[in-house]
């Protein structure tokens, strides 16, 4: 339920719990915007120290509009600040993952849905910060166009545009027909028995003729130097790459909502694969191996 004009705050204590109440929200928000789990802490805690600093917290007659709008702003000047320095990353850039553990406690997750799927995350990469702004607050929060305008510094129908011309970007590059969660392990599962059982017909049928692999390391570890394309390219380097890994250390994980993998190589670094299905096949293969971005893995046993 939202926040009132009847709502006061008369000490921080309620003030906190108000903010907390709200922190799961922001915080899928944040990351939508930025792709970054720690960017998106970032900003979530700076808005609360802001909200802590204001004269008079009771002042504010919507405390969700309020924190929406501040953690907007904050985002966007963290996304703005991360694409210059993007352009100087070693290799390809992926969101960082969120890996949900077998067993989590509900209240320190973000809601996970389409929204924060790896599929969309990275075709969100395509937008300029504005568009992705403007979309990600219109389409999956609903914020209102004048509201938008705010953040971004530009008019509502300006806004508007953003939008639809991110909306237009974005529509082409999602799964036409995606996965079940139930198709989605089940595919999963055969894969991860192929890769295990050298089983190359079976793993090629697994795939998209068109498939897509991407690996990020960072510069940090080794992964792929570029885009591998192909059912016929990433079959046998997926055989090649699980003759690498112990069985028993590829794990069956939640990857931002959807089945996905975590792998712990020989030397005990670790790998999150994300999966992409659509119309009953594996389009795009995510391997994320920059260990910046696995910080914040949970326990995993």
């Amino acid at each position: 339920m939202g926040t009132t004009e009847q709502d006061v705050w008369d000490d921080e204590e309620s003030l906190a719990r108000s903010f907390e109440a709200n922190r799961p929200r922001l915080l899928r928000l944040a990351y939508t915007m930025t792709g970054s789990l720690a960017e998106a802490e970032d900003c979530v805690q700076e808005a609360w120290l802001r909200l802590r600093g204001l004269a008079d917290p009771g002042g504010v007659r919507n405390l969700d509009a309020w924190l929406t709008t501040t953690v907007s702003r904050l985002a966007l000047d963290a996304l703005t600040s991360a694409r210059a320095r993007r352009e100087q990353y070693v290799g390809t850039w992926l969101p960082e993952p969120l890996v949900e553990a077998r067993s989590h406690d509900p209240a320190d997750r973000i809601t996970l849905d389409e929204s924060v799927s790896m599929a969309l995350l990275v075709v969100l990469e395509r937008l300029t910060p504005a568009e992705r702004t403007a979309l990600v607050l219109h389409d999956v929060f609903g914020v209102p166009f004048l509201e938008i305008a705010e953040v971004v510094g530009r008019s509502p129908a300006a806004v508007r545009r953003l939008a639809s011309r991110a909306r237009r970007q974005v529509e082409g590059g999602r799964p036409r027909t995606p996965a079940t969660e139930a198709e989605q392990r089940k595919l999963v599962e055969a894969f991860t028995a192929a890769c295990q059982t050298g089983d190359l017909p079976g793993l090629v049928a697994l795939l998209d003729p068109d498939v897509v692999l991407r690996g990020d390391g960072g510069g940090k570890v080794a992964t792929l130097q570029h885009v591998e394309r192909s059912a016929a390219r990433v079959a046998p380097m997926m055989l090649a790459r699980a003759r690498a890994v112990p069985p028993l250390d590829i794990l069956p994980i939640t990857v931002n909502g959807a089945p996905g993998l975590v792998i712990r190589d020989a030397d005990g670094g670790l790998s999150v694969m994300a999966f992409t299905v659509d119309t009953g096949r594996i389009t795009a293969i995510d391997l994320v191996r920059n260990p910046d971005k696995l910080a914040r893995l949970p326990d995993l046993r």
